[in-house]
Order: structure tokens, then sequence, then C-alpha cells
């Protein structure tokens, strides 16, 4: 078989902190009929939960094939975890990663049209489901809560703004990486804190990788994912930052490339 007709290897990576049963409720929704042309394996990673969540985990790993599990033994951050999972993908060899969180806000329905996005352009370094390309009327019918909608609006035109970009929606959780991109490691230098997905964006930008957007909808109901002050403050000030990094005012050595 010919390099270019291979399946392609496919990790997708679950992050779960305290997901309990949503675990197994986020797993069964992943379109494996889909995605049969690829190569698929699973990875549920749990960072330190002490709950039931592993649970849930070993029990979907005895009952189906080519799931990984990982559970860290204390808590690492939200960045410092995705972070494990893309150096576990690129060391196992998988052409992409799709990240999924374990609360279940975001539908793993829409993990073939993220691919789809990275196998037809390699200059794509990574693709993410945007909440606001379907309109503000649909992410208010999926019940996102009025101040997380306002200040995912504010902030992510503030962004736009300064770095001179057009994305829809900067804050959010689905994405899915084009691994030959990141293969020097280099994200490793990025935060281990939550605004790592922002860090991540604007080392895209830097290195002038496309990040293409696709519509999804998300489902707000008991999760535990929360857009707190302390991240929207980061984020806005972050954002400063990069703003003064792009026009060579200051240097950071994790955004040196």
């Amino acid at each position: 078989m010919s390099l270019g007709k291979r399946k392609k290897k496919i990790l997708i990576f679950i992050i779960s902190y305290k997901a309990s049963h949503r675990i197994k409720n986020v797993f069964k929704r992943i379109p494996f009929k889909k995605l049969k042309k690829n190569s698929i394996h699973i990875l549920i990673s749990d960072d330190a939960s002490k709950d039931d969540s592993m649970k849930y985990a070993k029990s979907l790993s005895k009952k189906y094939k080519n799931i990984y599990l990982n559970e860290n033994k204390k808590n690492i951050g939200y960045g410092a975890h995705i972070k494990k999972c893309i150096n576990f993908s690129i060391s196992k060899k998988f052409d992409y990663a799709v990240m999924i969180h374990g609360d279940g806000q975001y539908d793993p329905k829409y993990i073939p049209s993220l691919l789809k996005i990275l196998k037809k352009d390699q200059n794509v370094g990574a693709a993410t489901g945007s909440r606001m390309l379907s309109g503000i009327r649909k992410v208010t019918k999926g019940g996102m809560p009025i101040y997380k909608l306002m200040g995912n609006i504010v902030l992510t035109k503030i962004f736009n703004f300064l770095l001179n970009v057009n994305f829809t929606d900067t804050h959010t959780g689905l994405w899915a990486y084009n691994l030959r991109s990141l293969k020097n490691k280099k994200f490793n230098l990025l935060t281990d804190s939550f605004n790592f997905d922002q860090d991540f964006r604007f080392k895209n930008m830097l290195e002038k990788k496309i990040i293409k957007e696709i519509p999804i909808k998300t489902k707000y109901g008991d999760e535990r994912s929360q857009l707190h002050i302390k991240y929207a403050l980061k984020f806005f000030f972050n954002t400063i930052l990069y703003f003064l990094i792009k026009n060579k005012v200051i240097n950071l050595k994790k955004f040196k490339y």
C-alpha cells in the first residue's frame, strides 16, 4: 500500500475533569461509522478528578478496542493536560488529533468535518468549532448563559481588532490538530493554564499557519465548564501582550519561532 493511500491515524482524546458518567455519553456519540476509512484510536485522559470518572473510562476500555487510558496522579491544569495528550499523539505517530471535552458540551459528531479540513490542506495547522458561525440565536437556543455569550463576543472582537484577524469564536474548546506542524514540540512552552487555547491560536498566527472554523452547536446542561472572570481578564491582558509581541515591542521566549 502506498503512503498516500494508507489509512490516516487519528487520535481522539477526551479530556476529563470530574466528568463522571458524561465520559461514557461523549464516547458513544463519536461517529465511528463516518470515520471508518481512518485508523481511529481513543485516549481518555483524566486530570486527577478523584471521583468515578476513571470507573466509566475503564468500563469503556474493557468493552471496546483501541482505547488508551491516562489518569494524572495530580491535577496539572487544562493547558498542561492538552499538551500531555498532544505529546502522546506525536509519540504514537498519529497524523491528526482531535480534542473533545469530557463534559459533553461539544458534540463529537463534528469530528469528520474537522478532519476533512485538515486533510484537504496541509497548510492548515488546526481546525476549530465555532458556536458563532451559525448565528447568536442558535447559540442562545443551545443554552449558553448570556454572560458567557457577551464575554465571548466582546473578547473575540478585541482579539480580532488588535491582531487584525477575523475569528468568530476565540473561546471554543473543540480543536483538531495537524500533528505534522507540531513535531518540533515548541507548543510545550505555552501556558499550562486554561488560556492554553488562546496561546496556541496566537502561536499558529505567528507561524503563519491557518486555523479554520466550522459552525457547531453546543449544549449547556449540568456540565462543569465555566467562563470564569479570571479567565476573561487573563484573555484580555494576553491579547494586549500578543499585540505588543506582534508589533515587536516586546519578546517572549515561548513565542520565538
